[in-house]
């Protein structure tokens, strides 16, 4: 949504369909942004357009972006690989999919899978818990204070609706497979489609594989414009894209269950600046399908999307590249000595246990038929030496402390040692408001960058497909009418510092006597601290002015 410039909001209403009016005293826009009749002009739709753009990008020039963005991506294939290879096995989000094939061949130390599990699943509880209550909206500064009220009341009642879809879908499975994504290879991708009207959820989420995906970055930094490569079926084209166009196949030529796949790609890319949104065109990868004889015969299906249903983001970025670098890649070095040690400790385990031996060749002894196994029984010759033991030159006992050391640096690059459960039941609570400061420093960059690639273009994509379902009006997070507010458990740390600072600070005041504990307002306090705390504001009695204190005493 374009931000407007200085407008005035007053006296929202909540009318019978559930829709938020309100009149504006400057520019008179608001009141179709925030209803219903609004919707009719904004060209916002979830399913194909029937009057294409006529600036839409030829199929020619998407190809030639397509292999140069495939180019440059070709670098870090090798690069995921290994990453994915020593710490995400059973998930290789850069190698082709292999159902069923083994995964663990080169893994034979476990400390760095586990470790990206574990921050996986940190990043999911502390930025998108699936408990919910990760977002909220709230009237903008350029809302008039009496009107504050009953907005914030109606956004309160969009965000339940907003957070009920996100409970009754398929986010919290997708969003972890995601953050997998991030921590090992620095790169992910969440798509984010309208599921059909008898879904318990208006949201389909799909955490798409590195391997189907290039990107383009855009000036401004933006990695929005998607490449996606797809195998399909022509009934699984038909059923993603109801009006694409096939071409005519002549009878036999196809098989009869018309299981043949199809390599197309799906190219979601920025309009320009004299128009908003995203164009979709859908074509084949080989240059034509079956029967294809012009140009436009490639493209199966072209479509437009006000707000684009991927949502790419990153861990952290070095300058100049567009893909991300994750934690995986920092502890790589370590985690590929480690596997190596404990190989190396394996085989060294096995020679302890069976030996190396030999004997003498005297024509009777056949070292084929030896099974060195608890009770055999092997025959020499009278006079022969058999078998003796032949011993190691020497032993690994050192590997022990290389261990150590390795699997500490591993468990410090990927943040497992600091987001992890506390072990530790006496910890006091100014311990654990210390360690919760010091994860929100270690995350402070890479929660900045997600906030701004994963958390906003999430909730303004799920707005926007329920407002053309009709179950919201369009709510324009432009931070003057409505703001968008991260409220997850990380967000809300600097908070619970800053009020444990205050706490200690009254402590200490007590300290001094009654005389200093009376300069302290204690109603405006708890109500302050309970504002930092995220405490309710219904179980609070209301605040009043001391004048009106004074006037009912």
């Amino acid at each position: 949504m374009a931000r407007k410039t200085k407008r005035t909001y007053r006296k929202p209403v909540m009318n019978a369909g559930g829709d938020m009016s309100a009149s504006t005293g400057a520019s008179g826009h608001l009141s179709g942004q925030l209803t219903g009749q609004g919707r009719a002009n904004t060209g916002m739709t979830i399913g194909p357009h029937r009057n294409t753009p006529q600036n839409d990008l030829s199929v020619s020039v998407l190809r030639q972006r397509y292999q140069a963005a495939v180019d440059k991506r070709r670098t870090w294939l090798a690069h995921w690989q290994d990453c994915y290879e020593f710490a995400l096995p059973q998930r290789n989000g850069a190698a082709l999919q292999t159902s069923g094939g083994k995964r663990l061949d080169r893994v034979f130390d476990a400390t760095a899978p586990d470790a990206v599990e574990q921050l996986a699943a940190s990043l999911m509880a502390e930025i998108t818990p699936p408990a919910g209550g990760w977002f909220d909206l709230e009237p903008g500064g350029n809302v008039a204070g009496e009107d504050r009220a009953v907005l914030t009341e109606q956004l309160g009642r969009a965000v339940r609706i907003l957070q009920g879809h996100f409970d009754r879908s398929n986010f919290a499975v997708e969003m972890h497979q995601a953050f997998l994504d991030l921590v090992t290879a620095g790169t992910a991708c969440l798509r984010l489609e309208s599921d059909d009207f008898k879904s318990p959820s208006a949201f389909r989420f799909a955490a798409v594989p590195l391997r189907d995906l290039v990107f383009e970055e855009r000036v401004d930094g933006k990695m929005d414009a998607v490449f996606r490569t797809l195998s399909l079926t022509r009934s699984d084209i038909l059923a993603t894209w109801p009006d694409a166009k096939l071409p005519t196949i002549a009878k036999g030529e196809d098989d009869a269950q018309g299981q043949k796949r199809h390599t197309v790609i799906e190219a979601v890319m920025p309009h320009g600046p004299e128009r908003s949104g995203y164009g979709l065109c859908v074509f084949y990868a080989d240059g034509g399908g079956e029967g294809a004889h012009t140009a436009s015969d490639d493209v199966l299906f072209r479509d437009h999307f006000d707000v684009s249903p991927y949502v790419a983001f990153r861990w952290m970025k070095a300058p100049g590249e567009i893909y991300g670098r994750s934690p995986v890649m920092k502890a790589l070095p370590d985690i590929k000595t480690a596997n190596k040690v404990v190989e190396l400790v394996l085989k060294n385990a096995s020679i302890a246990v069976t030996g190396i031996w030999q004997a003498d060749d005297d024509g009777v002894l056949n070292p084929a038929t030896i099974r060195l196994v608890p009770g055999s029984i092997i025959p020499k010759a009278v006079g022969s030496a058999g078998l003796t033991p032949l011993d190691a030159p020497g032993r690994f006992d050192v590997s022990d402390l290389v261990l150590s050391d390795l699997r500490d640096r591993i468990r410090r690059c990927l943040l497992a040692d600091r987001l992890a459960q506390v072990d530790q039941p006496g910890m006091t609570a100014t311990e654990v408001l210390e360690r919760a400061s010091e994860n929100a420093r270690l995350l402070g960059a890479t929660y900045g960058r997600l906030q701004a690639e994963l958390l906003y273009p999430l909730i303004a994509r799920a707005l926007y497909i329920l407002a053309k379902r009709g179950e919201l009006p369009d709510i324009p997070i432009d931070g003057d009418v409505v703001v968008l507010r991260h409220a997850a458990p990380l967000a809300q740390l600097p908070k619970r510092v800053k009020a444990a600072q205050v706490l200690d600070w009254v402590s200490r005041i007590a300290g001094l006597g009654p005389d200093a504990m009376n300069e302290v307002d204690v109603p405006a306090m708890v109500h302050w601290l309970a504002d930092q705390f995220g405490v309710p504001e219904h179980v609070l009695r209301p605040h009043l002015p001391p004048e009106v204190l004074e006037g009912t005493s």
